[in-house]
């Protein structure tokens, strides 16, 4: 009988532990992700070897179970978000997710454009069409486009810009419908959608998406940025370093591994990012002896003051360096001595 009840509380405690693993809690937890060299994945055609590695680096995060959450409570470096500091109002997971690929694949398209400039090579760029960044729960859209739905075709019509798709739209009455041309998982769909009103803005009607310039960017030489399901707009920096190092003959790692993080506007300049102190933690166990941190100009709260704070606190020799911009960090590298 004994052995009978030893058996049960066994199995009602083991459900509940392995439970605690599946169960989601309504935050988020964040911790130091990975510092991953960029030349196996950024690869500019006839491009030049370099000696040295830059690195971006990345934050790892994921919805909270009961461990997780624990956890972070009681690691430094791990932080708690609560699920509405994470996804807009009314936001889902899936469209969160298209929106930070979203980022990445325009951090990518600024990064390839700053860098064959600053070479002194031509850049162009090819519309592709509309990329649905979200789309608006209780319109017509909701439940027929989904995020990252790419259209290139209204009507039938093919648009040179998301301005002119927005001005085509917005023509149309309240009852008409249009015809969307899209691609979805490297498949092609159709569907027809009734325009309708906003809520709260009667005046304007619409299918209920939010969205963006699809485009491609035409560079010769060619340049391929394999970044798998990484997401977010954070390595726009370091992107276009290793593409601008492949580019020229000059090797600015002058040996070194370095690593960073910031996003990249087209003129060059860097912008914040989040998790700077997991981003410091990351390249540190990674090894890297540079790292660029956003310098916000200066700013009491930037990026790069956290990131001298952090290197403090785990006394890492990694060389702490503040850039505004792109011109910044590779002026820093070409002063380096040669390793």
């Amino acid at each position: 009988m004994r052995n009978k009840i030893s058996l049960g509380a066994f199995l009602v405690i083991a459900f509940i532990l392995i439970g605690g693993m599946f169960y989601s809690l309504p935050y988020y937890v964040t911790k130091p992700g990975m510092a991953k060299e960029l030349e196996p994945i950024i690869k500019v055609e006839n491009g030049y070897r370099e000696k040295g590695s830059f690195m971006l680096t990345t934050v790892r995060m994921g919805r909270a179970n009961i461990y997780s959450y624990l956890e972070a409570k009681v690691k430094k470096y791990e932080e708690i978000y609560p699920v509405d500091e994470i996804l807009g109002k009314k936001e889902t997971e899936e469209e969160y997710n298209a929106q930070q690929l979203y980022f990445m694949a325009a951090s990518k398209l600024n990064a390839i454009d700053v860098a064959y400039r600053k070479a002194g090579l031509p850049v162009h760029y090819k519309y592709k069409g509309i990329y649905v960044v979200s789309v608006v729960p209780g319109m017509p859209a909701d439940g027929r486009l989904k995020a990252g739905d790419r259209i290139f075709k209204v009507d039938g019509h093919q648009f040179s810009n998301s301005e002119q798709f927005i001005d085509y739209v917005g023509k149309k009455k309240s009852g008409d419908q249009v015809s969307l041309t899209y691609l979805r998982n490297k498949k092609t769909n159709s569907q027809k959608i009734t325009i309708q009103p906003f809520k709260g803005q009667p005046q304007k009607v619409g299918i209920g998406i939010s969205l963006a310039d699809d485009k491609e960017i035409v560079v010769d030489p060619k340049v391929t940025v394999k970044t798998d399901e990484i997401g977010g707009p954070s390595a726009g920096l370091m992107f276009s370093l290793e593409i601008y190092n492949q580019l020229t003959k000059e090797d600015i790692t002058k040996g070194y591994h370095i690593a960073g993080t910031g996003t990249i506007d087209t003129d060059g300049t860097v912008g914040p990012i989040g998790g700077i102190e997991q981003k410091i933690n990351a390249a540190d166990k990674a090894g890297a002896e540079i790292f660029f941190a956003p310098n916000e100009k200066g700013a009491k709260d930037s990026n790069y003051r956290a990131a001298v704070k952090t290197a403090k606190d785990i006394g890492t020799k990694m060389k702490i360096v503040p850039v505004d911009s792109f011109d910044d960090a590779v002026r820093y590298l070409q002063k380096l001595p040669q390793k």
